[in-house]
């Protein structure tokens, strides 16, 4: 069992790091509860990996403060490599090794006693659900497999806190859902989880909190939820409802104007080629029987109702463009 700590999991206090002429990261100050998965978003270049590698003890940064569990990376990196797992968005490919070999190797490493290994290895295998694949070749693994194999060895010394740099980067639609569904497992576990991704729908189903990061900037950190709902009062809209009319209807450009004239109505958005509306109700309201009544009375005919959630996608392009600061 990993050693329980009242210290935050992950924190850091004014963190900037430069290259040359370039600020990796300003100023970041970010604190990751026990037992979150956190979300790390941001474009290329926006320092989410220098983030992690000065985390991870493999960058020192210019000036602020990291810590883990409470250890200091500066002064304890020693105590911080013991309780974390870094996994970069690419595994190394070992010629000749097996996935058995290739974990003994990293057990040794940590300094696993040897009448231990083989116990440790076949239980880090089951959850990554690699055990039929123990006496396999590690470079005849699959791209998802060896992903898999990475989260294997950053779980073997049994880690409190985990580094996951894109480790859905490359898979398949499949793989992609397989590594969600481990890492949803491993935060349940109670291990606390930093990931970074491109793809913003598969951390929305797994985060509990997210930050959004740009230009080593850190633009927000909070829940999802948060983000949401800051994201609503920036559009001052409270929902978004898609309308599909059935074949025949009256164009929906011509239901358009009359629902934009009612003032429980922010938008109309037609879309006649695709026979849909897309609505935006006003903030704070959440009533729909009058937009029935509205198109009903203008001659359409509904075929499809759907209120649309705000999506990460819309609270990343409104943090990244000052429209939640």
């Amino acid at each position: 069992m990993s050693t329980i700590t009242t210290a935050p999991p992950i924190q850091t206090r004014g963190l900037t790091k430069r290259y040359g002429a370039l600020t990796a990261l300003d100023n970041l100050t970010l604190e990751i509860g026990p037992g979150q998965i956190f979300g790390f978003i941001g474009p290329n270049g926006a320092g989410k990996t220098t983030t992690m590698k000065i985390l991870s003890c493999l960058l020192e940064p210019d000036s602020g403060a990291a810590s883990v569990c409470g250890f200091s990376t500066a002064t304890h990196p020693d105590e911080v490599r013991r309780r974390i797992g870094y996994m970069p968005d690419f595994l190394g490919v070992y010629d000749d090794l097996t996935v058995d070999e290739y974990l003994q190797f990293f057990a040794s490493i940590y300094s696993i006693p040897r009448k231990n290994r083989s116990t440790i290895i076949g239980q880090v295998l089951e959850l990554t659900d690699l055990t039929v694949k123990r006496d396999a070749l590690v470079d005849g693994l699959s791209r998802g497999m060896q992903q898999r194999l990475g989260v294997a060895r950053v779980l073997v010394h049994d880690p409190q806190v985990l580094f996951l740099d894109e480790p859905a980067s490359g898979l398949d639609p499949r793989a992609r859902i397989e590594m969600r569904s481990l890492l949803v497992e491993l935060g349940k576990m109670g291990k606390t989880l930093m990931v970074s991704s491109h793809i913003l729908s598969e951390l929305a189903e797994m985060s509990t909190s997210i930050g959004i990061i740009e230009r080593g900037k850190l633009l927000y950190a909070g829940s999802i939820e948060d983000a949401y709902a800051k994201t609503k009062a920036a559009a001052n809209i409270s929902e978004r409802i898609n309308i599909k009319l059935e074949e025949g209807s009256i164009p929906a450009s011509m239901i358009a104007p009359r629902l934009a004239s009612d003032a429980r109505v922010a938008s109309a958005k037609p879309d006649d080629a695709q026979r849909t509306l897309s609505i935006d109700l006003a903030q704070g309201e959440h009533g729909h029987h009058f937009l029935l009544e509205a198109i009903m009375n203008s001659g359409g005919r509904i075929a499809g109702f759907t209120p649309e959630p705000i999506r990460l996608e819309d609270a990343f392009l409104k943090l990244t463009t000052g429209a939640l600061q």
